[in-house]
């Protein structure tokens, strides 16, 4: 009599074997996973409060504006900040684009009735999230921007006693809850930053002598100048500030060091020579009437109005 073989055949050595380390790999896999998930984790967490502590250490508002902007490029491809006036969203500074396009960024000025994802976050006071469309952001925001057809963006608004004065604009893979967080701790800070000073109590003063006549205005005062000029010197003030700042947030140590010892300038020296070179260039070149604000602004945020402080080898302003 033949019988029959069983339903279940004894498992080999050697498919037990492959069976023990199929599991055994599997359980170090979810072990590498569940590692590699909390270390981006800490990662981000440590990215994310380093740039927090850097917007709440910003001296000034446009300090605040380009720590912001530098914050906020870790957390998306492109970013930019604008601010806004009389129903204008008026360009301030921008990352993640060319730098012909960066350069001529602060001129640009798009009408909120042009961009309604803009007018949106400006008039909600909450973030807004839309498509890339000329339609939406305006087709000068799309062709700065590089803006793909499907693309989406992120408009965070810096709430400020009520009023939005600053939209934060982001685009590509956009980290929003991140960002997010940025605008409300900037928001906080550029509050405490343009509060206004307590006003002074009024005294009552014995009248003054009968004054002379006034002088004569200078001949390059503000009223004098031609409204192209307006514009150039306007431009030349935003380049001073944005580069004595951005000298303050990527050398903090040489700042700190410079004002110590009395030397910025020695501290600072290929920074402060390139922006110089391009000041000159770009604006003492162009406008008779030129001012060095680049100067002003150093003795005025860098130097903290004190010029000794930037050390006998500073060049002094430029003519």
């Amino acid at each position: 009599m033949v019988t029959g073989m069983s339903s279940s055949a004894p498992t080999s050595p050697l498919r037990q074997l492959l069976e023990n380390r199929i599991s055994q790999l599997s359980v170090e896999v979810e072990c590498l996973f569940a590692e590699a998930r909390e270390r981006g984790r800490r990662e981000f967490a440590d990215q994310l409060n380093q740039a927090v502590r850097r917007i709440r250490q910003s001296d000034n508002l446009d300090e605040l504006g380009a720590t912001l902007l530098d914050a906020a490029g870790q957390f998306s491809t492109g970013s930019a900040l604008f601010l806004v006036e009389a129903d204008t969203a008026k360009g301030e500074r921008i990352r993640g684009v060319s730098e012909e396009a960066a350069a001529g960024f602060p001129l640009v000025q798009i009408p909120l009735s042009q961009a309604p994802a803009l007018a949106g976050a400006a008039a909600s006071r909450d973030p807004v999230v839309a498509v890339a469309d000329p339609g939406e952001v305006s087709p000068e925001l799309v062709r700065i921007a590089g803006h793909k057809i499907d693309g989406r963006v992120f408009v965070f608004p810096l709430v400020v006693r009520d009023q939005v004065p600053v939209l934060l604009y982001a685009w590509g893979m956009v980290q929003g809850s991140a960002l997010e967080l940025l605008a409300q701790v900037a928001s906080g800070v550029w509050s405490e930053l343009s509060r206004p000073e307590p006003p002074q109590l009024v005294q009552i003063a014995p009248p003054p002598p009968p004054a002379a006549a006034p002088p004569a205005p200078p001949a390059n005062s503000w009223e004098a100048l031609s409204p192209g000029e307006q514009q150039i010197h306007l431009r030349a003030q935003r380049f001073a500030r944005v580069q004595v700042a951005e000298m303050r947030l990527h050398d903090a140590e040489a700042v700190t060091s410079g004002r110590a010892q009395s030397n910025l300038y020695d501290a600072l020296r290929k920074p402060i020579d390139t922006a110089r070179e391009t000041f000159r260039h770009n604006f003492f070149a162009a406008c008779s009437s030129m001012v060095d604000y680049l100067h002003l602004e150093l003795v005025r945020t860098m130097a903290n109005d004190d010029a000794e402080l930037l050390g006998k080898h500073y060049p002094g302003p430029m003519l």
